[in-house]
């Protein structure tokens, strides 16, 4: 095991090493599942380009501290804390941990994301755009925003709205948390390796190797699925290797949901959906709705017209711009902070939403808050 210390801000929520050719991010909140502060994200911003002017450095790996997971997303409680207390703190966050994701996707070495256990929202932001993204069995992988009175930022919308059919959109509208196979089929990940196998794959990698997408220790059982969904190729950058992946895609539960997923998703009216959602036969539909109604009727709206809107981006840096001005207007309205009080604060589970329901949100309020 390498020697992970505190990079240049002194920070110790995130530990950095150089292993072999490999420099190695850990993020250190394992209590949290390893949440993003903005420390951390200054932090990673900084070492992340200290490593790019090193030419002992040719390869970076971001992994998290602890059984849990990657990252849980954002610290969306001190976000909530510092707009309550009137400063910038939860813009200037998103800010840094924006620039941050975008780092990540432009990077010129490649990145390999280690997706074990828990990754959801800002855990997103970090490792759905790295050039060799590793799901393994454990793997928790959701943004789940509308439950809290936001969206699916981080960039998010860019590859979701690229997944197949309307996958995408049943993710970012109900916040499903799925399987690692179910987010190599939806494009957030391109294997599933045995979570054994990573200290070998990583030492791999430290002594030179590729990086692969679909890594081989040329054991047996280490990489369980692989695929590279449509338009990663030419997504937001090149791959560094294809080295080891499978043509076949891995498939989980939603693949075989595309049919009532497709019908009931179609279009750009959130109040259509739910309505289409409640009255299929399949139960899985009706499950979808009643997850859709216990959320913020103006986040689901507001994510709906987000995907739609990301699908036509050209960039994934083009998606962040958009989310800089839609989370900076959601934090003035209601709902983010009733959303995190309910969920992570007083826990009782009981918003109070603005709007009692999609149809009461008006189409115009939506547009509004896509403006500066």
């Amino acid at each position: 095991m390498p020697d992970f210390t505190p990079g240049s801000t002194g920070t110790e929520e995130v530990l950095f090493a150089c292993d072999g050719v490999l420099g190695r991010v850990l993020l250190n909140r394992p209590r949290a599942i390893n949440s993003l502060t903005r420390d951390m994200v200054v932090a990673m911003q900084a070492q992340l380009t200290a490593w790019e002017g090193e030419d002992a450095i040719t390869a970076i790996a971001i992994e998290g501290a602890g059984e849990k997971g990657l990252c849980a997303g954002g610290d969306v409680r001190a976000v909530r804390e510092a707009h309550l207390a009137g400063g910038p703190g939860g813009v200037d966050f998103w800010a840094d941990e924006y620039a941050l994701d975008a780092q990540i996707a432009e990077y010129p070495k490649p990145v390999i994301a280690v997706m074990d256990g828990v990754v959801m929202g800002g855990g997103l932001g970090i490792s759905m755009f790295a050039d060799a993204r590793w799901a393994t069995e454990r793997s928790r992988i959701a943004m789940p925003e509308t439950i809290i009175g936001f969206f699916p930022d981080v960039g998010a919308t860019y590859l979701l709205s690229r997944a197949p059919g309307e996958l995408g959109t049943h993710m970012a509208m109900t916040g499903a948390t799925v399987t690692g196979a179910d987010a190599v089929h939806v494009g957030l990940a391109d294997s599933v390796v045995d979570s054994a196998s990573i200290p070998d794959l990583l030492a791999a990698v430290a002594a030179g190797g590729p990086v692969e997408t679909a890594p081989s220790t040329g054991g047996e059982g280490a990489v369980l699925g692989s695929h590279v969904p449509r338009g990663r190729s030419e997504g937001p950058r090149a791959r560094a290797s294809k080295g080891g992946v499978s043509d076949a895609a891995t498939e989980g539960d939603l693949a075989g949901a595309r049919e009532w997923i497709d019908e009931c998703y179609a279009g750009d009216d959130p109040a259509a959906v739910i309505e289409r959602l409640r009255g299929h036969a399949n139960p899985q539909a009706q499950v979808a709705a009643k997850e859709i109604s216990m959320r913020s009727p103006l986040s689901v709206a507001v994510t709906l017209e987000a995907l739609r809107r990301a699908a036509d981006a050209t960039s994934v840096r083009e998606v962040l711009r958009t989310d800089t001005i839609v989370s900076a207007n959601l934090l003035h309205r209601p709902d983010f902070s009733e959303g995190v009080r309910a969920l992570l604060v007083d826990k009782d589970k009981q918003p109070r939403w603005e709007h009692p329901d999609l149809v009461s949100v008006p189409r115009s309020a939506v547009r509004e808050l896509f403006s500066q």
